[in-house]
């Protein structure tokens, strides 16, 4: 049930939510306590940012399935550790079952975490690099947040000068539709739409949210 034209659906305990969890327990899980909580961990704004890319082409529920397998082959997204990965290690990963074995985003991850090591010694985290980007409520943010505005805009301004940012600084997988889908999970955006239970609570939490500097 739910208002299906609105992007809405009733999940078991009768909440109306963001239909795209499909009422999967662990999707429905990801979608109530993972996205658009505003989020300043580092490792896991580079776990993110780098299964973003992983995903590209495919269903984030493929990647959220294989999400701890992920986290076993890359050192739990340590950039620091995985920074230091050699070309015995591509050949580990290309052999792993229980992740996207993809050279290309495999080695990837591994520059994006040399890149992000280099981020962290200039600006002192990659929350703080990320979150000043972080749109204003007059910068291309809607009135409500609907399901014809997110399917009209799987970019946005912000998302393409962040693309463009970290591409400068060689980071690699991070076209704006990515890094839009990024900003989504992280909080940097609540775009949980009008009318999911989720969308009040992510609004509190961002607004007692201590932005990284």
């Amino acid at each position: 049930m739910g208002n299906e034209n609105a992007g809405l659906l009733d999940g078991p305990d009768g909440k109306a939510r963001c239909f795209w969890h499909g009422n999967l327990p662990d999707y429905l899980h990801y979608h109530d306590h993972e996205w658009g909580r505003p989020m300043a961990d580092d490792r896991r704004l580079f776990e993110k940012i780098c299964l973003e890319g992983f995903q590209s082409g495919l269903s984030w529920l493929t990647i959220l399935r294989k999400r701890e397998n992920f986290r076993e082959a890359f050192a739990g997204f340590d950039f620091d550790k995985v920074a230091a990965f050699t070309d015995e290690d591509v050949e580990r990963l290309l052999g792993n079952a229980g992740i996207i074995r993809h050279r290309g985003k495999i080695v990837s991850t591994i520059n994006n975490a040399r890149r992000a090591r280099e981020m962290v010694d200039e600006f002192g985290s990659l929350a703080a690099w990320f979150w000043k980007f972080e749109p204003g409520p007059d910068d291309e943010r809607p009135e409500i947040v609907d399901l014809l505005h997110l399917r009209a805009n799987p970019t946005t301004a912000v998302s393409v000068r962040i693309s463009k940012e970290l591409k400068k600084r060689g980071w690699s997988f991070v076209g704006p539709t990515t890094v839009y889908a990024f900003m989504q999970a992280m909080g940097l955006v609540n775009d949980h739409l009008e009318g999911c239970y989720c969308r009040v609570e992510v609004e509190a939490e961002r607004e007692k949210f201590k932005r990284p500097k």
